[in-house]
């Protein structure tokens, strides 16, 4: 099956390990990937700071980068569901229409498209230790991703996973929303990762790493020794 990757500008800045790492477990699974060096972002933080015209000229390129017709994965439930849910506002009406359409039933975050497209649920990962999950709220409510990651993980050898209390309630990250209320936001960021302590988990894993390393950012500051990991590098671990 051929895939097209796209990797979020933020990930590929801070964090291009996780990419390599869907890149290994997806060609495990049996897919040829290919890369188009050329992309860039989706368009999401122009259009959540209210520049949607900006945001237009930024989704246009990306809709030039990719090839609606076939299936682009990335390791960001909150890029997909930007694209997903936001891209026929802004093009709606335009000569752009169907490729969007198109795309838009094309792109899936990795976990969603390793479980409800490949059917893929165990890949031979290992990871000893105790983890908690947690529900991005692009994933839960974007793009409806709540068992799929649970699946993998469940299947990963030596991985003990615990809940932990409000699992679903926001880290407090939102983008543009940690920069305009860092007060709240951090206050958010707290709760979850003191609720994560709870469980004694030693590994905080997510499908996103926007909340990755909010959250990442006030265990640092608190020298707390959980880690924070994507779901990709999990599953990317003990083969």
């Amino acid at each position: 099956m051929n895939v097209q990757l796209f990797v979020p500008c933020f990930v590929d800045q801070l964090y291009p390990e996780t990419p390599f790492n869907m890149i290994k477990v997806l060609e495990k699974a049996g897919c040829k990937i290919t890369y188009n060096p050329n992309q860039t972002c989706c368009g999401q933080p122009a259009f959540n700071a209210g520049f949607w015209d900006e945001s237009r000229e930024v989704c246009t390129k990306f809709l030039k980068d990719f090839n609606p017709d076939q299936y682009i994965v990335a390791p960001s439930a909150s890029c997909v569901g930007f694209v997903r849910n936001y891209y026929s506002k802004l093009f709606q009406d335009s000569s752009l229409h169907h490729e969007v359409a198109a795309l838009s039933k094309n792109i899936f975050e990795f976990t969603d498209f390793m479980v409800n497209i490949l059917k893929v649920t165990d890949v031979g990962a290992s990871l000893n230790g105790k983890a908690t999950y947690h529900d991005s709220c692009a994933a839960l409510r974007e793009c409806k991703i709540k068992n799929e990651p649970r699946q993998l993980l469940a299947n990963v050898k030596g991985l003990e996973l615990t809940e932990m209390n409000d699992v679903e309630t926001c880290c407090g990250f939102g983008g543009t929303f940690a920069v305009k209320f860092e007060p709240i936001s951090i206050a958010m960021g707290e709760q979850k990762v003191e609720n994560a302590l709870a469980t004694e988990a030693q590994y905080l894993i997510s499908t996103d790493l926007s909340c990755l390393m909010h959250l990442g950012g006030y265990i640092k500051g608190k020298n707390y020794s959980i880690k924070p990991l994507h779901i990709a590098d999990v599953l990317a671990n003990g083969w």
